[in-house]
């Protein structure tokens, strides 16, 4: 009956006109990623840059599941998204920091599109220069057909152009298609890495508790395994969905009015404030944030033996990651919070509306109300993501199992971006009148 429904729904709304565009644009701008994906950078030898970045450690494999396997395998889109991410970080930190950047915000979509101009030509030079950090550690693995100087400008310039041309396709996603463009390209990007982690999962296993051919109780056990890990990760889904669409429903009341002689107003009714208000994001910027220090180390220290630079090469198991994760996102998460949430806002619209919650005066006691139940809220999804992300880490640290460290953040990201892809074809069919996902 799921299923049929699913289908069903589907097929109303590819029988809407307005949403049938989208999708198939969003599927034509997927593909496009997809196909960019598989085409070589000229001047690399493949095999031995993808031994080099595989010798990277975790940093390595990040890196390679966010870009869709474009980096082991030396594609023009190597270096996926991730300057883009970095760009909006620095800007969102300095829209706080700097008043003029501040006041373009506020002056509404004209604001944006500026901020959203110095966001692409921030991503170009941070690409640009990632690109060059990249030749500079790889430059072992380039060919010899063009002079060296040549080789490590075409070089940078396909890697730069690469995550140019990315940022485009997500841009117009979001202009054309339907979803957040930037977030849907990640998304595609871990889909299809998922069946090479689970054939590696499985592949573990098996070696971890017998041969194949030897010893079938080894076989037997090894697969037990694998089925354990692929149960507990189907429940990870369920548990992070279910946070995901929770929310607390702050009870509102609308005062009477007499206009004539009608009566309006005196429902009652409640303001929905999310649980996991801010999505994945804070999820994100942390590995950005934890990926920068790794990648310098990673890249221009990979032969020495000092344990320091040991550490920060593969920080994994040290005690000092995870706490360092684990800071980072509940700073985001507040920070991210602060950037998109307007108690004020909020209680100016209720009170302009004959709105109160009872057993609250309107005005700024109202929005303090509401900030201090957002704030609560805040440490309750801080506590959620960093359980998702640091538990299959520490799962992974413990049994050695391989990729179990990207379980929580790949789970995050894939329902994150599916539960609000759902939710805005929800809010179209509605507007088109017929019945949908969530129902």
């Amino acid at each position: 009956m799921i299923m049929k429904g699913m289908f069903d729904t589907l097929t109303n709304a590819f029988r809407v006109k307005d949403l049938r565009n989208k999708l198939l644009f969003t599927l034509f701008i997927l593909a496009i990623y997809m196909v960019g994906g598989l085409i070589p950078t000229p001047g690399i030898n493949r095999a031995l840059f993808s031994t080099l970045v595989q010798g990277w450690g975790q940093i390595g494999s990040l890196m390679d599941i966010i870009s869709g396997g474009g980096l082991f395998a030396a594609t023009i889109f190597a270096m996926g998204i991730t300057p883009y991410i970095n760009s909006s970080i620095i800007m969102q930190l300095l829209t706080v920091a700097i008043p003029a950047l501040e006041r373009m915000q506020k002056e509404g979509e004209a604001g944006k599109k500026k901020i959203q101009k110095i966001v692409r030509f921030v991503t170009v030079g941070l690409a640009l220069l990632q690109a060059s950090v990249f030749c500079y550690a790889t430059r072992s693995a380039m060919t010899s057909y063009l002079p060296t100087w040549l080789n490590a400008l075409l070089i940078i310039s396909t890697f730069t152009a690469g995550t140019a041309f990315i940022m485009w396709l997500g841009e117009r996603i979001n202009e054309k298609g339907i979803g957040n463009g930037i977030s849907l390209l990640i998304f595609a990007g871990i889909v299809t890495r998922l069946p090479q982690m689970a054939t590696d999962l499985y592949k573990y296993s098996l070696d971890a508790y017998g041969k194949i051919k030897n010893d079938f109780l080894g076989f037997f056990a090894g697969s037990g395994i694998f089925i354990i890990v692929s149960a507990i990760s189907l429940l990870t889904i369920v548990f992070v969905v279910f946070v995901q669409n929770a929310e607390r429903r702050v009870p509102v009341q609308y005062s009477k009015k007499v206009i004539g002689r009608k009566v309006y107003g005196g429902q009652n009714t409640y303001v929905p404030l999310k649980v996991n208000q801010s999505g994945v994001m804070p999820v994100i910027f942390t590995m950005s944030m934890i990926a920068l220090p790794t990648t310098i180390i990673t890249m221009f220290f990979s032969s020495s033996n000092n344990p320091i630079v040991q550490a920060l090469r593969n920080p994994q198991g040290h005690w000092w990651y995870y706490l360092t994760n684990l800071l980072l996102i509940i700073g985001f998460t507040f920070f991210y919070s602060l950037i998109q949430f307007n108690p004020i806002e909020i209680s100016n619209n209720l009170q302009k509306n004959g709105g109160f919650i009872p057993g609250v005066r309107p005005g700024r006691p109202t929005s303090d109300f509401i900030a201090r139940t957002a704030s609560r809220l805040n440490w309750a999804d801080a506590l959620f993501l960093s359980i998702v992300v640091l538990v299959p880490s520490i799962i992974g640290n413990i049994t050695g199992m391989q990729n179990v460290w990207f379980a929580g953040t790949s789970v995050l990201i894939m329902t994150g971006v599916a539960n609000d892809l759902v939710k805005q074809i929800e809010s179209q069919m509605v507007t088109h009148h017929y019945k949908g996902f969530l129902d």
